[in-house]
């Protein structure tokens, strides 16, 4: 039985966790806080303190008493907070700690602003911390998410890396999001995943992937401007959407992992609304 360690046990770890016990892995997860700590206890996940910007020998010892084989990372970046400039260390830290503590696998749970804001299709080849240092179409934020990438891929260790799109799902209704939007475009596709496939690509890519990066995004998709229509219209709101653009942008492409193997239970973007 997998033994899997979830770090950062939030809006998507903490429904992973308890997805993960259901089909029957070996499940704990970690917390920053007494009070978060205290949610996990409550919803019977086996609880861990972590800050990854402190020593963590709570959790170092956790692993190596209970030989975890397997993290999966699903901590933001923290563009907020820093832009993001502790991130790529965090997941050094958390590598260092894996190899002290014999894991066998790292799943990093990324995200697909890695790719440039270019009218293409975008598959897992068109990012990487090598692209990105020599081609001046990725951002900042690209460039952190990447290089914590790199951290992971150069870690020695088994891992796989999905990069996830906008997640939606309870309490993340895409309505929510539509008035806040600088602006929509008419031609750039919404590019979407629900939590369901979210965490049942993570889980996927925890059992069945090795060593490769894939994208994790709903595979049909519309417009900006016609999801988040509809997402307004589902809701019955009356809100009027932000200006519309005509900007082309990028379309994530899944096409890896359903070849991989993994079977979307949401095949269009329309269905999340």
């Amino acid at each position: 039985m997998q033994n899997i360690t979830i770090i950062g046990a939030g809006w998507l770890g903490l429904p992973l966790a308890q997805y993960l016990k259901t089909i029957g892995f070996k499940v704990s997860a970690t917390r920053r806080t007494p009070s978060g700590i205290d949610e996990l206890t409550h919803q019977n996940i086996e609880a861990i303190t972590a800050d990854l910007a402190q020593p963590c020998s709570e959790l170092e010892q956790y692993l190596s008493d209970n030989d975890v084989d397997t993290l999966i990372g699903s901590f933001p970046p923290g563009f907020r907070k820093d832009g993001g400039e502790s991130y790529p260390t965090h997941w050094a830290n958390l590598i260092n700690i894996a190899r002290r503590c014999k894991v066998k696998k790292i799943v990093m749970v990324s995200s697909t602003s890695v790719y440039p804001s270019v009218a293409e299709d975008m598959t897992e080849e068109k990012a990487s911390l090598a692209l990105a240092v020599e081609e001046e179409s990725f951002d900042d934020k690209a460039k952190i998410l990447l290089e914590a990438e790199q951290h992971v891929i150069s870690s020695g260790l088994e891992y796989a890396i999905v990069r996830c799109s906008g997640l939606v799902g309870p309490n993340r209704h895409p309505s929510r999001f539509a008035a806040k939007l600088p602006s929509v475009s008419c031609s750039a596709p919404a590019n979407m995943i629900h939590l369901q496939d979210a965490m049942g690509c993570i889980s996927f890519a925890a059992a069945n992937i090795t060593n490769q990066v894939v994208n994790a995004s709903t595979p049909n998709t519309v417009s900006k401007e016609a999801f988040y229509q509809q997402a307004l219209d589902n809701a019955g709101l009356s809100d009027t959407l932000p200006t519309v653009v005509d900007k082309p942008d990028k379309r994530i492409v899944s096409d890896k992992i359903i070849q991989l193997g993994y079977k979307f239970h949401f095949s269009h973007t329309l269905e999340l609304v």
